[in-house]
């Protein structure tokens, strides 16, 4: 097999970027280890910035976000039994966020692959990219019980910190920063209507809590565990039981229960790969960075990456020029170190940190209480949490 770009991932980024190369003219490949029905079952992230939502209109993409989506002004955010609503519009001058899954977006994606789209192979494990420093790198690749090769022009990783294109990266080349929080979140999705019209941070002495939403019928709710916790330790009423005391205000407010239809434990992490080029080969999402969930920026980050990797391509095709492309990694790069600076303090002002103490409580508390008392502190971080502009 032969292409422009072969992209390594099936998931919302190398999708994305297949839809957004197929609409500019640019052929492309899409691999994918996994199963359809498995990439279109996975449980992940569902705050969508507005750089986002506008990709996914740009690529054609967006008719049941546009329908189905949620359009969230704004967070609560609750301490000391007390609840702060951050309005974003108000802060931001217009912008908002929408609530969509993930999941959704696969779905949609890979329907319109299927239908009018470059080749999109399932089950299709990158084993190896070849000659990243040439100018015809190959991927091979196993699929349906045999060894292929995809040759290619350039190559875009969207296949995870452990994947093959990260793997190509010569060791002596790139530097990999990581961090390791020492706590996990216990997420559950539960069929349950919402208890709220907004997502809700909360934090408590016991430990954080998030209640996000699937709307209409599903909640997908959080809770901050210790790291190696198992699933067993959690039947359902605890979980009830510790959210219902995680989220408890002076106010009149119930949290809402229901059936639970899954249940999964997450550690937290953060992970910069430096850089995200090497030679034609470029890294993007997840392949490149992960964030903690807290500040909801692992997708939004992915689609920042496919959005200028777009342009860049389109850029090429279109009169030769490589600048975009040149300038791909450090223009990436100053948005996941700021989106990763905000996760992180996001991270430690919400969470109960393990080896705290009265003094790190009260600092918590004091960040907190000058984001709901200042507007320029609370303008800060509904700017960054309704996403950061590129930076071209």
């Amino acid at each position: 097999m032969r292409t422009t770009v072969g992209i390594i991932g099936g998931g919302p980024a190398g999708l994305l970027l297949a839809r957004l190369l197929h609409r500019a003219g640019v052929d492309c490949v899409v691999l994918e280890s996994r199963t359809r029905q498995y990439v279109q079952r996975r449980q992940r992230a569902g705050m969508l910035e507005q750089g986002t939502v506008d990709a996914l209109r740009a690529a054609d993409a967006a008719a049941r976000l546009d329908t189905e989506g949620l359009v969230h002004d704004g967070i609560e955010l609750r301490f000391e039994r007390e609840r702060h609503h951050l309005d974003f519009p108000v802060l931001t001058g217009g912008r908002t966020v929408t609530i969509y899954a993930q999941t959704e977006i696969v779905k949609d994606l890979v329907a319109l692959q299927l239908t009018d789209g470059p080749p999109l192979l399932f089950e299709a494990e990158a084993l190896a990219v070849e000659g990243p420093q040439s100018g015809a790198p190959v991927v091979r690749f196993r699929h349906e019980g045999r060894e292929r090769t995809l040759a290619c022009e350039w190559v875009v990783g969207c296949d995870g910190s452990h994947g093959a294109a990260a793997d190509a990266f010569p060791a002596a080349a790139c530097r990999t920063y990581r961090h390791d929080y020492p706590y996990s979140w216990l997420g559950i999705l539960a069929e349950v209507p919402p208890s709220c019209d907004e997502l809700i941070y909360a934090h408590h002495a016991r430990g954080f809590a998030l209640h996000s939403m699937r709307p209409p019928r599903f909640s997908r709710l959080y809770l901050q565990v210790p790291n190696g916790t198992g699933l067993e330790d959690w039947p359902d009423d605890r979980i009830w039981d510790e959210l219902d005391t995680r989220f408890t205000v002076d106010a009149d407010w119930t949290l809402r229960r229901g059936p639970v239809t899954a249940k999964s434990v997450t550690p937290m992490r953060s992970l910069v790969h430096e850089p995200m080029r090497h030679g034609r080969l470029l890294l993007a999402g997840d392949a490149a960075h992960i964030v903690p969930p807290t500040g909801a920026k692992g997708l939004n980050l992915a689609v920042s990456d496919v959005r200028l990797l777009a342009m860049a391509f389109t850029e090429l095709h279109a009169d030769g020029s490589t600048r975009l492309l040149d300038g791909y990694s450090d223009l990436c790069l100053q948005r996941v170190w700021q989106a990763t600076r905000f996760s992180d303090d996001m991270t430690r002002m919400l969470h109960a940190q393990p080896d705290g103490d009265a003094f790190d409580h009260r600092m918590q508390l004091a960040r907190l209480r000058r984001i709901t008392a200042s507007r320029h502190a609370a303008a800060e971080l509904a700017a960054n949490y309704t996403g950061l502009p590129l930076p071209l």
